[in-house]
């Protein structure tokens, strides 16, 4: 399974198309509804306020802080070990990488915050080197005009390997971008600080933004608090390279997904001249989709808004970018939770001999796969589209409540039409890959 695919998260349940058609009417139902609501609420969506927050110090202590340290410097431990072990499908590097890391990160973001960001062997390693140099200052101050655009050429690196390039389920290449993606983020980290861990490295910035749709932030001061998901959302302000973060991590789901489906694979396989230069072909489509993502969503923002209020229609895709994010989360669920499941654990099993010479670290070695979902396909199904519906719904309150405090009140209902259809579109269009799948 690992072998075969570097674990790109394949389809593996039909879904009904009732199922999907449903969805789809649920999500237009939704829309409006949450269209005219957030219309009438415009004196309340005026100024966004955080909400009630429960501050939670334990998170903020050193003893959490070194705890925390210690589990991520223990992954990165195994990881090496298993780097150093055989070239063979049952080593559990594949798995780590492309399943616990990868996508392991999100489901863990969603529910405990920004992990990566907490557990990073980067942010450890750079702490100790700091030490060593008698000083945490950074050489140089990160240019903010860059933003998240290194980031976004991380996470598609990333993606070319997953889901493009045709050698990843040996050791070698993987080992290989392990190790160039440390090496890039420690000297980063040396010459611009903490600043390039949180707009550079691809897995904290990853991380970072799905973790806004959890209950834990941080207020004004820095400290630990428990919030609504939608305030923690609300707090996150628009920055260079942003639309291309979320256009690429959409993007290169939807290529994945789409690059399975019986349309795809028809034009693909079906065309000699495609059919031959099959790696070229998969190397344009990995870009042009974040590259067409990125688009549809730049028109229809900047179509929602007119030159007036003080907000230029230029600068309406980094404003409403944020609402992005939920609609990546639900896809990112529906998409790999089979594989997260299955994979995960078949892992969890390798884990326990990463040197493959039949060792039983954890106790973990002959742990059986446990099928429960499998054993509930429509159960399953229903999973699967509800995370699409529920990422949707949460991206358009997002995307309207910031069209509302945007938009000037003659062109309120009017101006955000655009901006529905584009979220819709999103919506529709990712049912569609799950019953295409």
């Amino acid at each position: 399974m690992i072998v075969a695919h570097g674990v790109g998260g394949r389809q593996d349940l039909p879904i009904p198309l009732g199922t999907a058609i449903l969805g789809a009417v649920i999500a237009l139902i939704v829309s409006f509804t949450v269209l005219a609501v957030a219309t009438t609420r415009r004196r309340e969506l005026a100024e966004p306020t955080p909400g009630p927050q429960v501050r939670v110090p334990l998170f903020e202590s050193a003893v959490w802080l070194v705890v925390v340290r210690i589990v991520g410097m223990a992954f990165l431990a195994l990881g090496i070990t298993a780097a150093l072990g055989p070239d063979e499908s049952t080593n559990p590097i594949f798995g780590m990488v492309f399943v616990w890391w990868w996508v392991g990160l999100i489901f863990a973001s969603l529910i405990l915050g920004p992990v990566w960001r907490a557990a990073s062997p980067n942010r450890t390693i750079h702490w100790l080197l700091s030490r060593l140099r008698g000083s945490e200052e950074p050489l140089f101050v990160y240019d903010e005009r860059l933003g998240y655009w290194p980031a976004t050429i991380g996470l598609l690196a990333f993606t070319w390997l997953e889901l493009v390039y045709p050698n990843n389920g040996y050791l070698g290449p993987v080992r290989l971008w392990c190790v160039v993606y440390f090496v890039v983020m420690l000297l980063g980290g040396q010459l611009w600080g903490k600043r390039f861990f949180e707009r550079c490295d691809p897995f904290e910035v990853y991380s970072s933004l799905v973790a806004r749709l959890s209950v834990w932030g941080r207020d004004d001061e820095g400290r630990v608090v428990l919030r609504r998901p939608m305030s923690n959302l609300d707090t996150l302000q628009p920055e260079p390279g942003l639309v291309a973060v979320v256009s690429v991590l959409f993007g290169t789901i939807v290529f994945d997904s789409f690059k399975e489906s019986i349309p795809w694979l028809t034009f693909t396989q079906g065309t000699p001249t495609l059919a031959t230069h099959g790696y070229l072909v998969d190397n344009v489509a990995l870009v042009a989709f974040p590259v067409a993502v990125g688009i549809f969503f730049c028109a229809g923002t900047m179509l929602t808004g007119v030159d007036a209020g003080g907000v230029r229609r230029r600068d309406l895709p980094g404003l409403l970018a944020p609402s992005m994010v939920p609609i990546v989360a639900g896809y990112v669920v529906a998409h790999y939770l089979t594989y997260w499941w299955s994979v995960g654990q078949l892992t969890l099993s390798q884990a326990s001999d990463p040197l493959g010479n039949g060792s039983n670290w954890f106790g973990t070695a002959n742990w059986g796969l446990n099928a429960t979902l499998s054993y509930h396909p429509q159960l399953l199904a229903d999973v699967k589209v509800l995370s699409v519906i529920v990422g949707h719904v949460l991206g358009v309150v997002s995307a309207h409540r910031r069209a509302v405090r945007a938009l000037p009140p003659r062109h309120v209902i009017t101006g955000q039409l655009p901006l529905l259809v584009t979220m819709i579109g999103f919506t529709v269009g990712g049912l569609y890959l799950l019953f295409a799948a």
